[in-house]
This record gives structure tokens, sequence and C-alpha cells, in this order.
């Protein structure tokens, strides 16, 4: 692989919590635009890794680079890792408006587009306190690509979904694959890692391998 195709490039990473090895000596790249799948049992380390690249903990030891990146600034991150978090007296749009103002990179507009594009209601006043689990999880789909990222990590993504809403999430991340978005999908289900994964990987006792 050549350097300058590389777009998240990890060294002899490795993280420990206590006693406990839970990422060991890994090495993996990614190429910008292609969809990466990892598959493993739960505890295998597959949301650590995915927490050490976006910033949320960080490795022992080892490199994380971003090639293209200058010093030590990360690309643009969109991060579904485990249950999305929101304000459960707000609606769905307020909540999403909250967040937009971290950043002020997009409108209320592209927020209510955003929403319509996961299946949601971006008038609605029902709050999601009162969301079902997969409204909830469109809604934290919205979250991860609404100030259209360079970069997703999709920790079980799908979770909460109904056989329809699996299918339309699937094809709205190809559609980001296709536009170059670079994609890291953990996932229990292989059909969703058969239908968008280019290249997966199985992490077992934080030992990541190829399939």
């Amino acid at each position: 692989m050549k350097s300058d195709s590389l777009y998240v490039d990890l060294h002899h990473v490795r993280k420990c919590f206590g006693k406990d090895e839970i990422l060991k000596q890994l090495d993996f790249q990614m190429i910008r635009g292609q969809v990466y799948g990892i598959i493993g049992n739960n505890g295998s380390g597959k949301t650590v890794l995915m927490k050490c690249i976006c910033g949320l903990t960080y490795q022992d030891q080892g490199e994380i680079h971003f090639p293209g990146c200058t010093g030590k600034t990360r690309p643009s991150m969109g991060i579904i890792i485990e249950e999305p978090g929101f304000l459960p007296r707000y609606s769905g749009f307020q909540n999403l408006w909250l967040l937009a103002q971290i950043r002020r990179t997009i409108s209320k507009e592209q927020v209510s587009a955003v929403m319509e594009l996961v299946g949601l209601d971006p008038k609605s006043r029902k709050h999601v306190g009162k969301y079902s689990m997969g409204m909830r999880q469109r809604l934290g789909i919205a979250q991860a690509i609404m100030e259209e990222p360079e970069l997703l990590l999709l920790d079980e993504p799908f979770n909460g979904l109904d056989q329809s809403g699996v299918e339309e999430m699937r094809a709205l991340f190809q559609e980001k694959a296709a536009s170059g978005v670079t994609i890291l999908l953990a996932s229990h289900h292989g059909e969703d890692i058969d239908h968008l994964c280019a290249t997966v990987h199985r992490m077992d006792s934080g030992i990541l391998t190829e399939v």
C-alpha cells in the first residue's frame, strides 16, 4: 500500500485497562472512500479501537496517523459508539440543533434535511424520551452524518432498526462511501458486513486479522 494512499494508519497500537491488555500491538490501515468491517465478540476490543481512532481514549503505545492532516489534527468524524445519548425532554430536531451549535458549520435547514434523509420528521415535537429504539438509532445516524464528516466510525449502527430501516441505512452508507467518506463498521450481523464492506477484519482478544 502506497503511503500517499493512506487515510488512517495505526502502527503497533496497544491499549490496557489495568492489567487487561485490550489492544495488542495492532497495525491497521484504511484508504479513503472504502468501507472496512470488523467482526468479533463482545469485549474483543472493537469499541476500544474506535475510541482510540476518534480520540475518546488514547493508546498506551504505538501511533495513530492521519496522512494529509497537519500536526496532531484529525479529520472530521461522525461517530456512533454505544447507545446514542440525547436529551430526553427535547425533540429530535432540538437535540441535533443544540449539537450543531458547537461547531456552527450547518444551518437549521441542513439539520432538517438530514433528519428527513434518515426517515425522521424534523417538525415533530415528540420528545426523544418517547422515541422507539429504532427512532433513536436513526437520530444517532443523523447526528453522525449531519456535518458531512470525512470519516465515519459506526459501532453496531443498525441496532433497533427493522428490516426496512436496515436496508435504508445500508444504502445511505453506501452513498457516503461512494462520495469519498471512509467508514469503519463494527457489527455482529454478517449480512451487514457482507453488504457494505470490501475489507473485513476479525478482532479476537485485541488482535486484528484480515478475513
